[in-house]
């Protein structure tokens, strides 16, 4: 049973490196075998490029050992962030996902859902290990070695940043990060290793990308405008930005956002509603998503886009966003216009359950026929009013929800398209959540005066709240202009504030079974425990909830 669990939870580390996948046509075919020494696999700049290629591909590999759906990032953001938030709502798969949804799998260390993120963050981890033991030996210039050990360097921070937030305590509750951390695997080694603290899993993350940065700098060189799943300097910045906003250092945290930022411009209405499916000029980071290497139906555009297969053959729609939040946003917002809401459709009643049925909220579904029809062709009419030129029409196969989402396309069947993982604007909003906590206000204010009104996505935006007022005002337009995008749980831990879903009867629209409030206090400070799988392998670490 040892052996096993070594080969599925930590020889990963190195196989998850050696088994090298591409994510560009150039890469294919190219790739060393099993039985290849990671020394020689990264003998080469050449072969370690292809190397890089291969930790992002894991990104977006379909994780087959944990079964349908687990395909990186594209997992992380549905199951991790996107379904046990407040305000995307999926309520088709509500009931039969309310664990999920509901946060109830957090404890239950057997499970695959509680194994998967660990699982998945150690394998960016050990394939960026690989790199960094290797690549200083490789033939080639020092450019391309500094260039890719920064790489390699960010990949592992980003990992371990990510990994923060679903197995440790909030910063706020750490007492000052003595609670537990990550198990730090800086080599290439598998075996036991005990915990670090939240602090020294921080400090490891800020030694890494100070060093990344610096190696960058050193490189003179950047990834091709296209290989926006390769990290370069500004993604060092971004995931720098991160993970300071998460440990509540917040001077740090608004420096590293304007520096990931740089030549990387808010994008325009016309790219905002272009699909998110292509990048655009303010992605900094993101995955590989062309057509040649399809991840069919487990790719996260199948179920999660507009003109997915989901939304195209099924009833299921393809998520919707929660309706108190998006009724605060103006009507003459660009982002809005990606919702299907009731401002759009002003003549009916959204709360008789006439043209609208009040279990899932399926547009058109309602008591009475020709109310319902009226809507049903009314929000027909719009989703064609602004489908994107060039792709699939949405929700083709008819069924629209209230707050159905029309941000979210693919390019190519049943789910093909690059997704976003860092943008400039995310930037922008820590500039305006550090400035906050900084008290500069001003500064806070004008960060979103920049993400709204520069960009033309509310022209008419204002900004002049203080106090608590412009506190929630950074959260809304937070949660607005990333919805969907894979923040939202992680927002509301680190927020440390309550998920509260509403259900039709009360105003809201989210499906009975997951109406509920999980308070922030709950489910062990929101944290995952670490799966029974690594505790029983690695003998230095003690079963249990985390923290202590």
């Amino acid at each position: 049973m040892k052996r096993y669990i070594n080969k599925i939870f930590v020889g990963c580390l190195l196989t998850g490196a050696i088994t090298f996948a591409s994510c560009s046509s150039d890469y294919l075919d190219t790739a060393p075998t099993d039985s290849t020494g990671a020394a020689d696999a990264i003998g080469t700049t050449a072969n370690a490029f292809k190397a890089l290629n291969g930790v992002a591909r894991l990104m977006t590999t379909q994780h087959s050992y944990f079964g349908q759906g687990f395909c990186g990032e594209n997992n992380i953001m549905a199951h991790y962030e996107n379904y046990p938030s407040q305000n995307y709502l999926y309520n088709y798969y509500a009931s039969g996902w309310s664990p999920i949804h509901n946060q109830e799998f957090h404890s239950r260390t057997n499970s695959i859902y509680d194994a998967y993120a660990w699982y998945y963050y150690y394998s960016i981890v050990g394939g960026a290990n690989t790199i960094i033991a290797n690549i200083d030996n490789a033939e080639g210039t020092d450019s391309e070695k500094n260039f890719i050990k920064a790489s390699a360097l960010t990949f592992r921070a980003y990992a371990f940043e990510k990994l923060t937030h679903y197995y440790c305590w909030r910063w706020q509750d750490s007492n000052n990060g003595a609670s537990q951390g990550l198990v730090l695997r800086l080599d290439e080694s598998t075996g036991s290793l005990e915990y670090s603290t939240l602090a020294q899993t921080y400090e490891q993350i800020y030694k890494d990308l100070d060093e990344a940065i610096s190696l960058f700098e050193q490189s003179e060189m950047d990834r091709s405008a296209e290989e926006v799943w390769i990290p370069n300097i500004n993604v060092a910045h971004a995931v720098y930005a991160r993970a300071a906003l998460t440990k509540q250092d917040y001077t740090k945290a608004l420096s590293e956002a304007k520096l990931a930022r740089e030549n990387y411009p808010l994008m325009s209405n016309a790219e905002y509603l272009a699909g998110f499916c292509n990048p655009t000029s303010e992605w900094i980071f993101g995955c590989y998503g062309g057509s040649q290497e399809n991840n069919w139906y487990w790719s996260y555009g199948t179920q999660f886009a507009c003109n997915g297969y989901y939304s195209s053959a099924t009833q299921c729609g393809a998520g919707a966003i929660e309706r108190e939040l998006i009724n605060r946003i103006p009507n003459n917002d660009v982002r809005k216009s990606l919702f299907l809401t009731e401002d759009k459709f002003p003549e009916f009643d959204f709360y008789d359950g006439t043209a609208m049925d009040l279990t899932y909220g399926i547009l058109g579904m309602g008591s009475n026929e020709t109310k319902s029809n009226e809507l049903w062709d009314a929000a027909s009419a719009y989703c064609q009013k602004m489908a994107v030129s060039g792709l699939a029409a949405p929700y083709s196969a008819g069924y629209m929800y209230l707050g159905g989402q029309l941000k979210f396309y693919v390019f190519d069947t049943p789910g093909v398209g690059y997704l976003p993982f860092i943008r400039s604007s995310e930037m922008v909003l820590i500039e305006a959540e550090a400035n906050y906590f900084l008290n500069d206000e001003t500064g806070a204010r004008n960060a979103l005066i920049e993400l709204n009104t520069s960009t033309d996505r509310n022209p008419e935006y204002t900004c002049e709240k203080t106090g608590n007022d412009l506190w929630n005002e950074i959260m809304d337009y937070r949660e607005l202009e990333l919805w969907g995008e894979g923040f939202a749980w992680s927002d509301y831990k680190r927020w440390n504030r309550d998920v509260v879903r509403k259900g039709f009867a009360d105003g809201g629209n989210a499906h009975i079974s997951i109406a509920t409030t999980i308070p922030a206090s709950g489910v062990n400070k929101w944290t995952w425990d670490v799966p029974l799988n690594e505790t029983d392998y690695n003998d230095k670490l003690i079963p249990g909830q985390p923290g202590n």
